[in-house]
């Protein structure tokens, strides 16, 4: 009997066992089929040549597949199917004398073909008119008893004269003004099929942003794809705005009156906002989260130059040098002057806006003439032969336009690492 028991209960172990590695084997599949193991850190990249009708191409942007390339011509902007090579998409000037109008800016999102424009123009009715009926106060005559003369003065009884009925007059309604705001900035997401096919790009109004200052000029735009945030820094003047825009359309102003922004950048994970700002006199590196301020960097000379996968790179700026590459843990309970890893020492010319954090998270600085790749702390230089050299938000394709009589000449090739 005892034996019969020990054969059940083995038969029963290999059976789970079996079922447990059978059920383990299925999830692995499924999640390579799902996610593909390193799929997210893999960038598209094509080599192609194409040719763009036009030689004033302003404000290059080449799609998340590499199919499509964003531009502005006169004001125009512009999306070209570099596969099939044919405009698929323009947004004019609402008005050809006014270029203060149209597309501010635009940007595509960095995990599909979507493109993200912001598009101005004047509003029809700046100023509204209403009327206004004032409530009806009565004019009335003031109230009193009059003691009518007698002839008899020892006459006891006096005769009250009867009190006048108040009277009201008319008071005539008020026309008064109502003023808006006299631009009108709406938001705007075009969507596009797959380069070989030939539906029509889905251009979607999403919002219109009723605070965005009349006149204003868009800086810079950044996104956190992964908390559908986008952040904008808008210049009108002398004053500067950060604003937050999240998925409910609520848009919100984050920076402080008289800060001044040079460069931001958004977390891929939790939407953190690090940005580099000056206030009076100090220059240093904020991490905004909700109504959350934390100082990254006290040192003047530090700059945040991107985040990706976990990271925030930050380079060390002397005379128009980046000398050094120090990263810090991009967290969700960021923490006041975090400790700075040493990633890279060196020189390198730098300017705003000129580096970027590939997939691999390498650190690109592109000056035209000369690609500066640094992964891993090795420097790799490749130079750029174009009139005009572009290099993808992946850092992973360079974008080569050399004009020729009236059209430009496209070239695309990965970059070699």
């Amino acid at each position: 009997m005892k034996k019969k028991l020990r054969i059940i209960l083995v038969w029963t172990l290999v059976s789970l066992l079996l079922q447990f590695g059978a059920y383990a084997f299925l999830n692995q599949q499924v999640a390579n089929v799902l996610s593909p193991p390193g799929a997210d850190n893999v960038p598209i990249t094509k080599q192609l040549k194409a040719i763009i009708p036009g030689t004033n191409l302003k404000n290059i942007q080449i799609s998340y597949a590499k199919d499509y390339l964003a531009y502005t011509e006169n004001g125009t902007l512009k999306v070209f199917n570099l596969t099939k090579e044919k405009l698929v998409f323009e947004k004019k000037l609402p008005s050809p004398t006014d270029l203060t109008m149209g597309v501010l800016t635009y940007q595509w999102l960095p995990d599909r073909d979507t493109l993200i424009y912001f598009y101005a123009k004047k509003n029809p009715n700046p100023v509204t008119y209403v009327t206004v009926q004032p409530t009806q106060t009565p004019t009335t005559q003031q109230e009193s008893t009059v003691q009518p003369k007698t002839e008899d003065p020892n006459q006891k009884t006096n005769k009250e004269v009867p009190k006048e009925t108040p009277k009201e007059v008319p008071v005539k309604p008020k026309v008064e003004a109502r003023y808006g705001n006299p631009q009108i900035t709406e938001l705007y997401s075009l969507e596009l099929p797959d380069s070989n096919e030939d539906t029509a790009p889905d251009d979607r109004f999403n919002q219109t942003i009723s605070n965005f200052p009349a006149g204003g000029k868009i800086e810079e735009l950044v996104f956190s794809t992964s908390t559908n945030l986008i952040y904008l820094t808008v210049k009108n003047g002398t004053s500067e705005l950060l604003m937050e825009i999240d998925v409910m359309k609520n848009v919100r102003t984050m920076s402080k009156s008289g800060e001044s922004i040079d460069d931001m950048a958004a977390s891929d994970r939790y939407g953190t906002l690090y940005i580099n700002s000056k206030l009076g006199g100090t220059q240093q590196i904020v991490a905004l989260s909700g109504d959350k301020r934390v100082v990254i960097s006290k040192n003047s000379k530090d700059r945040v130059i991107g985040v990706r996968d976990g990271k925030v790179y930050i380079g060390e700026i002397n005379n128009n040098m980046l000398v050094k590459i120090k990263t810090t843990a991009d967290r969700t309970d960021v923490t006041i002057n975090p400790a700075l890893k040493t990633e890279w020492e060196g020189s390198i010319p730098y300017k705003s806006g000129m580096a970027l954090i590939g997939s691999k998270g390498q650190v690109v600085i592109n000056d035209q003439s000369t690609a500066y790749i640094i992964t891993n702390g090795q420097l790799n230089e490749v130079k750029l032969q174009g009139d005009e050299n572009y290099i993808s938000d992946d850092g992973a394709e360079l974008i080569q336009l050399i004009r020729s009589g009236t059209s430009t000449n496209v070239e695309l090739q990965p970059i070699k690492q």
